[in-house]
């Protein structure tokens, strides 16, 4: 099997991961200092999101410039050694590329702003003029994902689209040296050794001809993301099949994958899961992220809707779904789903269905979500909303390594100095309190990968289900393993049920034998005694 097919892999956000010069922000070098932890805990890639220079109106994805490193992160120099090192433990790297948009200090939109209305530095972006009486009003109604309009007015009188935050320009995919220029990004870093890339908004690039009006409701539903008309057009597939072909036919360095072995990975909110699905036909991308899965409610049912349709649509395409639990742009799976232990629950139901698997960093913590103070909030969202909506700084403050006060080991600088602040009480979460603790989220998460690479299955296909379709439990069968989770109100009798395996992992202490207590997760072996000796938190 191809190894993306089945691969878990870790979500690196550089800022918050370990910082080494005492800034006060992580570093490319502090990844590097910490590869052991990712590879200890059993991953077999990492995703570092946007290293690029960036003035940081929106988290690093307002990029400057795509061929470089952001001078606070580190260099060139430092991500060649971080990916040797990465590739010396046996970790595969991705990188993003974020298409979409660039950042308002990009040398293209200040040549833009300079060459005025109807230039062809203009055409690489989506310049319009506005409607009503000296076209004072927008061009059309859509929205901005962050709240308010979607476009900006320039002091010649033109408007801008920025589906993001004002910073955030969009590209005009139809013109060519926007096309020739991200083929240019994509041979720069395979050129130094990336193994694939994460394709930030990928649904986004291509907006309709004319630009049409969106209509009331915009960012509203996701589950009607594909019929606006900026969102998941059908100029996409053929580009992103040019972009397969570049990857499968470029040379690789030593150390990186083959051409033919490298990943595309689709950041596609589209919800349907037949449209989803068209993403990764075989010609075109390897990987899309399955949101659906994460916004699931904690319910039975709607859990094993969205698994259901998500394998059927990609078994269709002879591809795997990639599931994701948590991200930078979402809140903590613990304080989301409501506790510790059904975030632990959850990532057990996860890692035991077939595909890949994207973790976030601090995910293997239990970290919950952070309450980021008002005037350190950095997230645009807040801005945007006036105040009503915090952004998902929460979740990317950073992460704990050691110790009970902050700055847990992140570093060397004061707490104050850190660029989103930790919160107090987080001693419990830090790697060191966890590395040794058989109870902890840290060794269950090291467990459950290691069971799952013992007990691999076919990365797409239908799934054999042992709960009925009304239970309020969901139990299924994985490589001589049964899940059996408990989404209901009561603790379940696995042995009247007729679930007699042997308990090898469990999300928590099982009090009384036979019996999964309310907002629990076990892994039950249907093997000989022989054949599967490991046995965690039975």
């Amino acid at each position: 099997m191809i190894w993306w097919r089945d691969a878990v892999c870790y979500e690196i956000y550089p800022r918050s991961f370990a910082d080494t010069d005492g800034d006060g922000t992580g570093d490319l070098p502090g990844i590097t200092r910490h590869l052991d932890h990712i590879r200890d805990l059993g991953a077999d890639a990492i995703w570092i999101t946007p290293c690029y220079p960036s003035p940081l109106a929106d988290g690093g994805y307002d990029i400057a410039d795509h061929t470089a490193i952001a001078d606070d992160l580190g260099t060139l120099e430092d991500f060649t050694t971080l990916t040797d090192g990465a590739h010396a433990m046996g970790l595969k790297v991705i990188v993003d590329v974020v298409p979409n948009h660039s950042s308002d200090a990009h040398p293209w939109f200040r040549a833009a702003l300079a060459a005025g209305p109807g230039s062809a530095a203009r055409e690489r972006y989506l310049f319009r003029t506005g409607r009503g009486p000296g076209g004072a009003q927008p061009p059309n109604d859509w929205e901005s994902i962050f709240g308010g309009p979607a476009w900006t007015r320039v002091t010649d009188g033109d408007w801008y689209l920025h589906l993001h935050a004002p910073e955030q320009p969009d590209f005009n995919w139809r013109d060519p040296h926007v096309r020739a220029e991200f083929s240019r990004v994509l041979r720069f870093w395979l050129d130094r050794g990336v193994d694939g890339f994460r394709i930030d908004a990928a649904h986004a690039l291509f907006k309709a001809e004319g630009l049409p009006d969106a209509g009331p409701g915009q960012h509203q539903d996701p589950a009607r993301n594909h019929l606006m008309p900026y969102y998941d057009q059908e100029e996409l597939h053929p580009l992103y099949r040019e972009w397969r072909t570049l990857l499968d036919t470029h040379p690789a360095p030593p150390g990186a994958v083959a051409p033919g072995e490298r990943v595309l990975v689709a950041e596609s909110a589209v919800f349907e899961p037949d449209r989803l699905a068209r993403y990764v036909r075989a010609d075109e991308m390897q990987q899309a992220f399955n949101f659906a899965f994460l916004e699931a409610p904690w319910r039975a049912p709607e859990l094993r809707r969205v698994i259901d349709e998500s394998l059927a649509a990609t078994a269709a395409v002879d591809a795997p779904v990639t599931w994701v639990m948590s991200s930078h742009d979402a809140p903590r799976p613990a304080t989301r789903l409501g506790s510790e232990l059904r975030a632990g629950s959850a990532a057990l139901l996860m890692l035991a269905l077939p595909g890949a698997v994207y973790l976030y960093q601090g995910e293997e913590l239990g970290l919950p979500q952070a309450h980021v103070p008002d005037d350190r909030i950095r997230d645009p969202l807040w801005r945007r909303s006036n105040g009503t909506d915090r952004g998902r700084d929460g979740a990317r403050v950073p992460i704990p390594w050691s110790g009970d006060r902050p700055p847990y080991g992140f570093t060397t600088a004061p707490p104050e100095a850190c660029w989103l602040p930790q919160p107090e009480g987080w001693g419990r979460y830090t790697v060191a309190a966890q590395r040794e603790d058989p109870d902890s989220m840290l060794s269950l998460y090291r467990r459950a990968l290691r069971l799952r690479r013992d007990h691999p299955v076919a990365a797409h296909g239908t799934l054999r289900w042992h709960s009925p379709a009304d239970a309020p439990y969901l139990a299924f069968s994985r490589g001589g393993l049964t899940c059996v989770v408990n989404l209901g109100s009561a603790a379940l009798d696995l042995d009247r049920l007729g679930f007699s395996g042997r308990p090898v992992l469990a999300s928590t202490a099982l009090p009384h034998l036979g019996e999964l207590p309310v907002d629990a997760c076990v892994w039950l072996s249907t093997a000989s005694d022989g054949e599967d000796r490991h046995t965690d938190r039975p």
